[in-house]
């Protein structure tokens, strides 16, 4: 899944575009193209309608993956990234046990992995 970053990197890319010709051509500095491509800084709507224009890309195809992993659900982005790193059947897994505990136990199976893990080296 992409953000929008990504997508202007990616259908600029296609278009066989460098990062300053795409800036030239929507009147922006490279600068500022590569922060929108790293994520440092996102575009407004006027910025992504001059750059669909440009690559020839409808506007809600930039947008179409931000708006599916923006937390549509409000899922934290640190989770969410976890999540990814674990595998989705894993964390299942895990958060159906962890869900059966309470606090006290969760903090105890914790400190149980923690020195299984720790008390081996």
């Amino acid at each position: 899944m992409r953000k929008i970053g990504e997508n202007i990197r990616f259908y600029r890319e296609r278009a066989k575009l460098t990062a300053a010709e795409l800036a030239l051509k929507i009147r922006v500095g490279t600068g500022t193209i590569e922060k929108y491509e790293a994520g440092v800084q996102t575009p407004d709507m006027q910025t992504i309608l001059k750059i669909s224009t440009v690559l020839d890309v409808p506007a809600s195809e930039l947008l179409e993956s931000v708006a599916s992993t923006s937390n549509a659900a409000g899922l934290d982005p640190e989770l969410e990234q976890l999540i990814e790193e674990v595998g989705i059947k894993r964390a299942k897994l895990i958060l159906r046990k962890a869900k059966e505990y309470t606090d006290e136990d969760f903090l105890n199976v914790m400190q149980v992995l923690y020195e299984k893990k720790y008390s081996a080296q």
